[in-house]
């Protein structure tokens, strides 16, 4: 998971939140480095029913036993 929170706007500009700023990022380098984070986390997400395993195995952890 990203340490701070990040949205690529039609691969022209980088918005991105930290503890104390936002900043809008318009240069290639920053929009080419956001892009491969993206990349990256939507390639190493689950979906669907896949998504909702790892959800119910989260919760029996949790349960006491």
């Amino acid at each position: 998971m990203p340490a701070n929170g990040f949205w690529v706007l039609e691969n022209r500009l980088v918005v991105a939140e930290d503890w104390h700023a936002e900043m809008w990022l318009d240069d290639a380098d920053n929009i080419a480095l956001y892009s491969k984070v993206w990349k990256t986390l939507r390639e190493s997400a689950v979906y669907g029913a896949d998504a909702h395993n790892v959800i119910n195995s989260a919760r029996r952890a949790l349960k006491p036993g």
